[in-house]
């Protein structure tokens, strides 16, 4: 027996080395075997990553080398659309594994991210409106007003310089307010500028001058992911066998003499709304009003319960319901939103982008409608609690037949103001990742720069849908007429 001991101990040492080996290469052997490499990336930054407006296909310089590295790796590429602001905190959250959206190479960025080898190489410019000829260096834009993404290294940059920072939240806006006189100058890379000049033939701004800056483009990753080894050979591999190449000269047009697509026939204004019409209302029919209705059921539900508890004569009840009307109505929106969707990943709870949204929108309106409930129910006269009494009427009997119908008139016309906010509230939701009816319209006009046009039909879908509202409202108003005692 201790000889077979002194045999097997060794076999099985032998065996769990072996094992840890095999671990330790399991994750490349795992991405090839078909798991899905996930990409955080805007969708609303032509040229590297935006939809196309004839088909709406996701596309651009960046999706398309995203593309190309997971075919290199033999994985699936998922793509997950997040405003720029938020793109970090949404890897932090572990909603995707990489960003791919012109993510620069930065020493602060490397210290907190895992950054890629440069799949992209271009220099720091400064733009300026055409007939604008002060600016020729960034000594000259302390004190002009830039605008910038306000998380980019460029926003930092034009900072350090002495500039005012106007938060856009990409190139194609802040090139829309600097022509418009809004803004003095943009800070951004060369890439961005001269594919953006090439697909626009704008000749209302000009590069007037460059910084100096090498400026390298990038993969992110969370620190510490084990992915920069593959991610590296990939992007190795595509530029030794030319297709990073044949991509830059598809998008960025840094070589004229081939590999470019057909420029697209021009749209008019007109055309380019009626074909984006139904896309524009389907995401209003299927984000945008379910988003909607629930959160405004679960929300007036909520209110009831806040508003009988702070109605209470149970102090504990009674404060508990006010702490959190006071804090539903003393933070923003967007605050909460980001909270349960950004900020509970932390603690190991991860919801999905429509639930967050409804979790949010609801804890909102039920803050709100409890006090719009609790007066109502205030304003009924005490005598009908008294009447209900005489007559053997309990609490809950009295609140269902008596209270509650008659303060459901009163109800009525702020609660339907309420309703009517959210359905405009809803379009914070594209903030994390909800592409609802505004977040269409971005996505639709990135890539044509008719930024009135789509968003201004947007804002008549919005219009209509309250004014449906509106229409109901009055309905119910005149229906609930018969409680009131004449």
């Amino acid at each position: 027996m201790p000889s077979q001991r002194r045999i097997t101990l060794p076999l099985l040492l032998l065996a769990v080395l072996l094992l840890a080996a095999c671990g330790s290469s399991d994750r490349s052997a795992d991405r090839s075997a078909g798991n899905v490499l996930r990409v955080g990336t805007e969708g609303v930054y032509a040229p590297f990553s935006y939809h196309d407006p004839n088909n709406g296909q996701l596309i651009g310089y960046d999706v398309d080398v995203a593309r190309a590295v997971g075919d290199k790796l033999g994985v699936d590429v998922e793509f997950v659309e997040t405003p720029w602001d938020a793109m970090f905190a949404a890897l932090e959250a572990d909603r995707f594994d990489v960003v791919a959206n012109q993510v620069t190479i930065t020493p602060e960025r490397q210290q907190k991210y895992d950054l890629s080898e440069p799949y992209a190489i271009g220099e720091g410019v400064i733009v300026t409106r055409a007939d604008d000829d002060t600016i020729t260096s960034l000594a000259d834009i302390a004190g002009r007003r830039a605008a910038q993404s306000t998380t980019s290294n460029w926003a930092q940059v034009a900072r350090d310089a002495g500039a005012r920072i106007e938060a856009v939240e990409g190139l194609t806006q802040a090139m829309a307010l600097l022509s418009q006189g809004r803004v003095d100058v943009v800070v951004n890379d060369s890439l961005s500028v001269y594919a953006y000049l090439a697909e626009t033939n704008d000749t209302s701004v000009k590069i007037a001058g460059t910084i100096g800056e090498r400026n390298e483009v990038g993969f992110a990753a969370r620190k510490d992911s084990g992915l920069l080894p593959e991610l590296n050979q990939a992007i190795a591999d595509l530029r030794s066998d030319g297709t990073l190449a044949t991509i830059s000269e598809r998008y960025l047009k840094t070589n004229a003499s081939g590999g470019q697509d057909a420029p697209a026939q021009p749209r008019s204004t007109w055309q380019l709304i009626a074909e984006n019409l139904w896309p524009l209302a389907r995401a209003a029919l299927t984000m945008t009003i379910p988003l909607t209705i629930i959160s405004f059921a679960i929300g007036l539900v909520l209110a009831l319960v806040v508003a009988l508890a702070r109605l209470s004569p149970n102090l504990l009840l009674s404060n508990a319901a006010r702490f959190y009307i006071s804090v539903i109505r003393g933070t923003p929106l967007l605050v909460q939103l980001f909270i349960v969707f950004f900020a509970l990943p932390e603690f190991g709870v991860k919801i999905d982008p429509f639930p967050a949204a409804v979790i949010a929108f609801s804890l909102n309106v039920g803050g709100y409608a409890a006090e719009i409930i609790r007066s109502a129910i205030l304003s009924i006269p005490k005598g009908q609690w008294e009447a209900a009494q005489t007559i053997g009427l309990g609490y809950a009997a009295t609140l269902r037949r008596i209270i509650l119908p008659q303060a459901s008139r009163v109800a009525v016309p702020p609660l339907s103001n309420t309703l009517i906010s959210l359905v405009k509230d809803t379009s914070l939701a594209s903030t994390i990742l909800v592409t609802e009816l505004l977040r269409q319209a971005q996505i639709i006009a990135a890539p044509t720069f008719e930024f009135f046009a789509l968003y201004g039909t947007a804002a008549v879908y919005y219009w209509l849908i309250c004014l449906v509202l509106s229409f109901g409202q009055s309905r119910l108003e005149h229906r609930l007429e018969r409680y009131v005692a004449r």
